[in-house]
């Protein structure tokens, strides 16, 4: 019978401590997972380092930009006029030549001929013509011989004339100054009429041909500023609209503008791709941002500004304090519930000295703690308000060399972020670091450090 009950007793003690370990690991776990819910929950995200820009009105050159293609003011690809076999080519590729200088010379010798056995005949025209005169003169000739005299000496003349004409274009020459292209020809080589044999360009003043839509039409007049690049933000070409289509294409609803440029250094090129602004009268008090600072998404255009983060709520009032203030309920009550505590005197009597004997140490270990809590004191009155990100949206307008017109959403004052809002969102909290700055490119940046 006891053995069997030592049994009994010995299987509750077992499962009961099988209860307590299995209850012991699931409770583990369980309060593991919560703190680590509750940590994740309440954790911050650190800190992301941005770079900012304060909105501010500024002046604004609104312009009306387009593609344009860029051609010679004076430009041709010359041809010959006669068919020949090239007999010279005294120029080479890209030289500058003058005006009328010879570009190309045709075998000419059978023109030649034609043109002296021709003069020997004007000569003997002549000397009859004279010799016809001389005798109306005495009287001995008749009028008709003079006439036919006459008409023979002007017939022999303007055939002269002709191949004279003819032998000069057995040449080509330049009709103004400029450079010259490759040659398309070669020695010996048989042209017939009409061949193309070299371009001809003066580089020193170009046009440029562009297109602007009908709506854009009010705003030019002859003689604006334009300005032209190759690429990129930069226009480093200046020039003058010089001529307005007065019709409008009713297929594209575009209008045909021309403008001109110099070109001293030889930059621009004929046939080259362009990028042309027309600038318009400035403009005063205008909110802009530079292009990295907006953001387009699905829902709109927006912008990341810092402000100061509200502060805390006030904290709740401390659990110490409660003991207290029911301590002082308990000392107005009734000299009837008092009673248990004076029971209780001899015993907090027996416990005084031990509380004056812990005094000293405690007031000896004021003296060190008091210090790290002044020195806490400076670093805290020295930390900046916390930052944080608000997501406005925003009305963006025109845009000009890296910089974007804000019409809505921002006002004078406001802090927005310039670079890094890739990985920001509304709330988060930020760092502000304005030793780059997006608007200039790195190379420059570079060099001013």
């Amino acid at each position: 019978m006891f053995k069997r009950l030592l049994r009994i007793i010995i299987i509750i003690a077992v499962l009961a401590v099988l209860v307590i370990v299995v209850g012991g690991i699931v409770g583990f776990n369980f309060l593991r997972d919560n703190g680590i819910k509750q940590y994740f929950a309440t954790m911050k995200p650190p800190a992301a380092t941005v770079s900012t820009t304060i909105v501010k009105p500024s002046s604004w050159t609104p312009g009306v930009e387009a593609i344009g293609t860029v051609r010679a003011v004076r430009g041709v690809d010359l041809t010959v006029e006669t068919a020949g076999i090239v007999k010279e080519i005294p120029f080479h590729a890209n030289e500058k030549v003058a005006s009328n200088a010879v570009l190309l010379q045709l075998d000419d010798a059978v023109e030649r001929a034609d043109l002296d056995a021709q003069k020997a005949q004007a000569a003997l025209d002549q000397v009859s013509l004279n010799r016809a005169l001389e005798l109306t003169k005495r009287g001995v000739g008749s009028d008709s011989t003079l006439d036919s005299a006459r008409a023979a000496a002007s017939a022999s003349a303007s055939q002269v004339t002709r191949l004279q004409a003819v032998l000069e274009q057995k040449q080509l020459t330049a009709p103004f100054a400029g450079t010259v292209g490759i040659p398309k020809i070669d020695l010996g080589q048989y042209l017939s009429p009409g061949t193309s044999v070299v371009t001809l360009q003066d580089l020193d003043t170009m046009r440029a041909d562009f297109t602007v839509p009908e709506q854009e039409l009010p705003l030019l007049k002859i003689g604006q500023t334009v300005r032209l690049g190759l690429g990129g933000d930069d226009k480093p070409f200046a020039g003058a609209i010089r001529g307005i289509d007065p019709k409008i294409d009713p297929s594209s609803r575009l209008v045909n503008i021309r403008a001109e440029v110099a070109n001293p250094d030889g930059k621009l090129t004929p046939g080259q791709f362009v990028q042309v602004r027309v600038e318009l009268p400035e403009e005063q008090n205008v909110l802009i941002l530079p292009q990295t600072a907006l953001t387009t998404s699905l829902y709109g255009d927006y912008v990341f500004v810092v402000q100061p983060a509200k502060p805390a709520a006030a904290a709740p009032a401390k659990p110490e304090e409660k003991p207290a203030a029911a301590t002082d309920k308990a000392a107005d009550a009734k000299p009837a519930d008092a009673k248990p505590a004076d029971a209780m005197k001899p015993a907090t009597d027996a416990m005084k000295p031990a509380a004056d004997a812990a005094k000293p140490a405690a007031d000896a270990a004021k003296p060190a703690s008091q210090p790290a809590t002044d020195a806490a004191k400076p670093a805290a009155e020295g930390d900046k308000p916390a930052l944080v990100l608000s997501q406005i949206f925003v009305k963006p307008g025109r845009r000009n060399q890296g910089m974007v017109e804000i019409v809505e959403g921002l006002k004078a004052g406001d802090e927005v972020v310039t670079a890094g809002q890739n990985r920001l969102f509304n709330g988060m909290s930020v760092n502000v670091d304005n030793t780059i700055d997006p608007t200039k490119s790195a190379n420059k940046q570079a060099g001013q450090q």
